[in-house]
């Protein structure tokens, strides 16, 4: 299979951020697209941090807390690019709605509108408020890149495959 090219380190360049006031609690989400140019989204979730970032050519247009898998299912670390959005997708595996489903693996892994609170936790999804979820769904489109990370930063110098 051929290999995917680097990416351009240019495209993981982070322009701005969003200014947020105060530390944000489970629920917390915010959204400004305010002076960001089109380009090239990706997204950036920290487990380490509980949240997730939306960058838009640099820019970051959206964030907030989220919940991850629990000790026996983990979320996945690495670079996934999104190979399927359904706005009305059900859990085949555990008949529950994961509604602005964004599926990162094809073992069901995906970012989707959840119940974000202390004490949730996912089977590996990454669980963000309903409303945000509908926002980042609309800002993807099919093979945008979301890397997932636990705190550590990783080496974008490399060539980026799938796990």
């Amino acid at each position: 299979a051929p290999k995917p090219a680097a990416p351009d380190p240019a495209a993981y360049t982070v322009k701005r951020i969003l200014q947020i006031p105060g530390p944000m609690r489970q629920g917390d989400h915010y959204w400004d697209e305010t002076g960001a140019p089109q380009g090239p989204v990706i997204v950036t979730v920290d487990l380490a941090a509980q949240t997730v970032s939306v960058f838009r050519a640099g820019y970051e247009i959206g964030t907030a807390v989220i919940i991850y898998g629990a000790d026996d299912k983990p979320t996945p670390l690495g670079v996934f690019p999104i190979t399927q959005k359904d706005a009305d997708h059900v859990s085949n595996i555990y008949n529950a709605p994961m509604p602005y489903m964004l599926r990162l693996t094809n073992d069901g892994i995906s970012i989707h509108g959840s119940d974000v609170g202390d004490g949730y936790a996912t089977h590996g999804c990454i669980g963000v408020p309903r409303a945000f979820a509908k926002r980042i769904f609309d800002a993807v489109k099919l093979g945008d890149r979301v890397i997932v990370t636990d705190g550590e930063r990783l080496d974008l110098g490399q060539p980026i495959t799938a796990a």
